[in-house]
């Protein structure tokens, strides 16, 4: 979508213009390389979300050994996104000197080798310190996917190739759950993060000797001051600040929810096991297929009509996973899922598509709000449960959903009032 349409900025950053590739030279479905490409992203969403999310569905064990509470045990998730939302942009930095494919790649290698050395921790401390380092490490690919996808590929698929990588995040949060799930009901909760961390070393290689050499990069400045000025050009704009805003709200819902959900169900009236608990989180696969259409959806309804849409599908499932119904509990857990995903992918991508220069910053500052986002909703969504049971967690989501909603509906507003004044007003 143009500035025009949708408010945005056409400077939004102080870097020097780069000028435009060539489209006809970018990747495109059906194309050359654009089958390695995606697969090799894919491989790197699944190792980034194994990765960092390896111990949520294994929290009641982790409670259970080191003798602490739900609240506590929440930290070794809160440490991972904790690193990551603080390490992105300064990565994202280090991708527009040395290039989004070096980048990556030395973010994957270090995050593996802290991902073997976790089943090894002594003690919780431990535990938080080596999730906050792996966070930190993971924190060079969320961005720099994003900016390499933006340079890569012709912009009327950007937001079909983004939401394919978006759907590796889905695989591999589920993969990472369920994994987890049945190998720690048979071998502990050690064993089973040894398992991902082998997986993500696959996921590692595989994404390396996949990913085609970029064509479209030119690198850019390490100098802070310019930096400084692209970050402050973005936070400007107030079309990618609503979506930062989106990003982070809709996060904060899922990462209290799953935080969560393994404590209620394996308690009463519920009492599953470990291993069943882990298969839950098979309800990803929604997820990967509401990210992997979410172009066609924002084709349909506008890109603020699918975030209305994903909002409310969100809500919907909060409300069901308050029965006592297992069945309806999964339901709801489905469409938190879908709505989820479909948020996050269509709000990501806008991220992309508004930003003209220094996309990598623009991406970066969207993935630190979202992993903000997940460390509050892990925090938040285990403290609310500690006092008010699923009710408090579902509380929480809810004033997050009306979040999201409240932004959108204040950027139709702003939106109308740009169209009156004419293509000139920026917002």
């Amino acid at each position: 979508m143009s500035p025009a349409s949708t408010g945005a900025s056409t400077r939004v950053g102080a870097a020097s213009p780069v000028p435009a590739p060539d489209s006809d030279s970018r990747l495109t479905p059906g194309g050359p390389g654009y089958r390695r490409m995606s697969l090799a992203l894919f491989l790197a969403g699944v190792a980034t979300f194994a990765l960092l999310y390896s111990t949520q569905a294994l929290l009641p064990l982790i409670s259970g050994e080191f003798g602490v509470a739900a609240s506590e045990a929440s930290w070794t998730v809160a440490a991972a996104t904790g690193g990551l939302a603080l390490f992105v942009l300064p990565m994202s930095a280090l991708s527009e000197r040395f290039g989004r494919r070096t980048v990556m790649t030395a973010s994957l290698a270090v995050a593996v080798t802290v991902g073997m050395l976790v089943p090894f921790a002594p003690s919780l401390g431990t535990l938080v310190v080596l999730r906050a380092v792996q966070g930190a490490a993971l924190a060079g690919l969320p961005a720099s996917a994003q900016a390499y996808l933006a340079e890569e590929v012709r912009p009327k698929a950007l937001v079909t190739a983004i939401g394919l990588f978006v759907a590796g995040n889905s695989v591999g949060g589920m993969s990472g759950r369920v994994i987890t799930g049945w190998v720690a009901q048979e071998w502990g909760w050690r064993i089973s993060v040894g398992v991902i961390g082998a997986l993500a070393v696959a996921c590692a290689v595989a994404f390396r000797l996949l990913l085609p050499a970029p064509k479209h990069f030119a690198a850019g400045s390490l100098r802070p001051r310019v930096l400084l000025g692209t970050v402050r050009g973005h936070l400007a704009d107030p079309l990618l600040r609503r979506l930062y805003a989106i990003g982070a709200l809709f996060m904060t819902v899922f990462g209290g929810v799953y935080t969560v959900i393994g404590y209620r169900l394996t308690s009463a009236p519920f009492g599953l096991p470990q291993g069943i608990v882990g298969s839950i989180f098979l309800v990803y696969l929604v997820g990967t297929v509401s990210a992997s259409t979410a172009g066609r959806l924002v084709g349909r309804f506008g890109r603020r009509g699918s975030l209305y849409l994903a909002g409310g599908t969100t809500a919907g499932g909060l409300l069901l996973s308050l029965t006592a119904s297992l069945p309806l509990v999964l339901l709801g857990l489905v469409l938190i899922t879908a709505g989820f995903f479909a948020g996050h992918a269509v709000a990501s991508s806008a991220v992309s598509k508004t930003a003209t220069r220094g996309r990598a910053q623009a991406s970066a500052l969207y993935q630190s709000a979202y992993y903000i986002g997940s460390s509050v909703g892990s925090t938040v969504g285990a403290l609310a449960f500690h006092a008010d049971g699923w009710t408090g967690t579902v509380g929480v989501g809810l004033l997050a959903i009306l979040g999201v909603v409240t932004i959108t509906v204040l950027g139709s507003r702003a939106a109308r009032v740009a169209a009156r004044r004419g293509p000139v007003a920026a917002h």
